[in-house]
């Protein structure tokens, strides 16, 4: 569900817990970390994360896998609550 007018703010994730619940309800979600863009979507039994080009795709189980992908030199974990959520669904 995506809410018209909402603010980049309300799409942040504010804790692990807060990203892992949307991984578990399956939400899709577009994230930025020093410029460069990342996606996430679920295929009805896996995630996939990649760069926005479709380059760097990782096939992950859980959501604590997608958490161990790097976005540039950092790994999600240690950054999910200090991107730049651009979209994000449930």
């Amino acid at each position: 569900m995506k809410i018209a007018n909402n603010q980049f703010e309300n799409d942040r994730f504010k804790t692990i817990l807060d990203f892992k619940d949307c991984m578990r309800f399956h939400g899709e979600v577009v994230l930025e970390w020093h410029a460069e863009q990342y996606g996430i979507f679920w295929d009805g039994s896996r995630y996939c994360i990649a760069k926005i080009d479709g380059s760097c795709e990782k096939w992950c189980n859980t959501a604590d896998e997608v958490l161990e992908y790097r976005v540039g030199k950092d790994r999600l974990r240690d950054v999910i609550t200090k991107v730049t959520v651009t979209d994000r669904t449930i």
